[in-house]
Parts: structure tokens; C-alpha cells; sequence
């Protein structure tokens, strides 16, 4: 058994270590709470891009769109003559002590390519964590493209997405995928895995009533107007072609921007779990080190009463024979 000594410098470290995890877990409530505020206030827009695409789309549907995975000479989709080269952009983090945050999202990500050869896919990692792990598992990482998932800003979104832009237009990547953490509750989180390019024509124009667009329905019974009388005094300068190609970059970008946020949120809700469960547990240590502490104290106070006693038994005892 430990003694006395050993057991207080057992649960002075305890105590310091809990500082850190309570200190931790508030720090990361702000950090969350931020990063939804981020969200929400970048959601409007974020729509509005995705309703402007969707007009252009619905009013001119003979357009064509390298971004739609279209050859914009024709009406035919762009054919690849060898494999289709996959990027995949995987959003993780800088430091660990987030529970299992990062370990769910490389799980998916060995899920999608453990049957790929490397010349067909590349993985794009945000996070020093990530980069290095991936990198380190003998995974085909990307190492130019190095950003941190510290703080994510539009700026930062906006120099990815144009790289990313870059590389889909000339050819580099024929797919690129997201693979990002999304927040379901504050109790529940997924790793989702969405295609970013080429987009999807139905994603945004369909002639179901839930996904025309609002301004776009008739105001009294919601469905479509008079698109076609629209469509003639739909005037778009300097052409409809550079205005959704220029709306497609923006939409990327606020898409990059979004999964950013959003992963940042889920790594400090992660982050909250881990630290609030580390501190519950340091409590535990403490109350149970304590009632040892006290058992070893009691011991050695009896043991100090024991000898004391036994000792005036004795000179007592050398008394009365002398």
C-alpha cells in the first residue's frame, strides 16, 4: 500500500490536471458557440447562391457547364477516356484531446479508399493532426496542400476553394468529395462524406414544388408560373454562362466555408465531451484516493497510539520490578 505521502502527491496532481480539463471545456463552449454563430450568420447567403443558381438553371436549361461535369460545347457530359481521379478533401485537426473525433473521421476515409490504387484517388487534409496521421498510415496525401482547421475564416475557404476550382478545371481531378464532421445535436455528431464537384443539376432545379424556387412559384398556389413568359425577359449581362460560373466559385467557396465551421464546432463538442468526462473521472480518482488517504492516516495514527501505549507499558512495568 502507498503511503500517506505518495497519495497527497497523487491527488495534488489530480487536482492540477482537473484545473486544465475544467479550463479546457470552457474554452471549448466558447469556441462552439462561436463557430455556430459563424454558421448561422453565413446561412442566408449561402441560400441565396444556391436560389440564384437554381434560377439560372431552370431559365436556361440548354446551358452547359464544365462545373456540371458537361462539355460546354454540347449537350453531352465530358468523357474520360482513363480512370476517374478522386480528390478528397478531409477535414480534421490540429490537436488531439477531442475524444474520438479525428479516429471517426479516418475511419471513413480507410473505408473509401482501401480498395482504390493510388493514381485513382489523393487525399486533401485540413489539420496538422490528419496530415500527419494519414500521411503516416502510407495513404497517397497531398502534401502542397497544407491548411489548419484552427479558426476558419472565409478567407482561408476562399483560398481553397480556388485551388480546388484550379485543379477540377484543368483536369487534375475528374470528382472532388468532402469528407467533414456534421453536427446533428449537441449530443450526436456524423462524419458525412458530400461531392462537391461536378455539381448536380437536380441538386438545385427540379419540378418537384419543394425544391423550385421561392421566387419562382406562383404566390397563390405554389406552384410554377409562367416560366417561359419569364424566361423571355430574363436578362442576365454579360451572359448567363459567366454569371453561374461565377455563382458555381462563390457556392464552392461558402460550401468549403460551411463544412469548416461545422467541423470546427464538432471538434470542441467533441472536445467538451472529452474534457467534461476527464474532469467527472479526476473527481472519482480524488473521492476514492481520499478514503485511502484517510484509512492510511488512521493506520498510522493507531499504530503511532499502539506504540506509544506500548511503550509506557514497559517503563512501567521496569518501574515496579526495580
Amino acid at each position: 500500500m502507498p503511503s500517506a505521502k505518495e497519495i497527497k502527491s497523487s491527488m495534488r496532481g489530480i487536482r492540477d490536471t482537473m484545473k486544465i480539463t475544467k479550463a479546457m471545456y470552457m474554452i471549448s463552449t466558447i469556441k462552439m458557440r462561436k463557430a455556430k454563430h459563424q454558421l448561422e450568420a453565413t446561412e442566408p447567403y449561402f441560400y441565396g447562391l444556391q436560389e440564384s443558381m437554381s434560377s439560372i438553371l431552370y431559365n436556361f436549361p440548354s446551358i452547359r457547364s464544365r462545373y456540371f461535369g458537361e462539355a460546354e460545347g454540347g449537350e453531352d457530359e465530358v468523357e474520360k477516356s482513363g480512370p476517374v481521379k478522386k480528390g478528397y478533401i478531409v477535414l480534421s485537426s490540429d490537436r488531439g484531446l477531442a475524444g474520438a473525433y479525428n479516429q471517426n473521421v479516418f475511419k471513413v476515409v480507410e473505408n473509401l479508399v482501401k480498395d482504390m490504387p493510388e493514381e485513382e484517388y489523393e487525399l486533401m487534409v485540413v489539420g496538422e493532426l490528419g496530415l500527419h496521421t494519414l500521411a503516416g498510415r502510407g495513404y497517397n496525401v497531398n502534401k502542397e496542400f497544407h491548411y489548419t482547421a484552427t479558426e476558419p475564416s472565409l478567407e482561408r475557404a476562399r483560398i481553397v476553394s480556388e485551388n480546388l476550382i484550379k485543379d477540377f478545371y484543368e483536369g487534375k481531378y475528374d470528382e472532388l468529395h468532402v469528407i467533414y464532421t456534421r453536427m446533428i445535436n449537441s449530443m450526436e455528431t456524423t462524419v458525412e462524406t458530400q461531392q462537391l464537384l461536378p455539381l448536380k443539376r437536380t441538386d438545385f432545379i427540379d419540378m418537384d414544388n419543394a425544391k423550385i424556387p421561392r421566387h419562382l412559384r406562383s404566390s397563390e398556389t405554389g406552384n410554377l408560373g409562367d416560366i417561359e413568359g419569364d424566361a423571355k425577359e430574363y436578362l442576365i449581362e454579360p451572359s448567363p454562362h459567366v454569371v453561374l460560373d461565377e455563382i458555381v466559385r462563390n457556392y464552392v467557396t461558402g460550401y468549403i466555408y460551411g463544412t469548416l465551421v461545422q467541423a470546427t464546432a464538432c471538434e470542441e463538442n467533441s472536445r467538451m465531451t472529452a474534457m467534461k468526462s476527464a474532469t467527472d473521472n479526476a473527481k472519482d480518482m480524488l473521492n476514492v484516493l481520499t478514503v485511502q488517504y484517510n484509512r492510511v492516516r488512521q493506520a498510522a495514527i493507531t499504530q503511532q497510539i499502539t506504540e506509544i501505549s506500548s511503550g509506557a507499558r514497559a517503563l512501567r512495568k521496569n518501574k515496579e520490578q526495580s
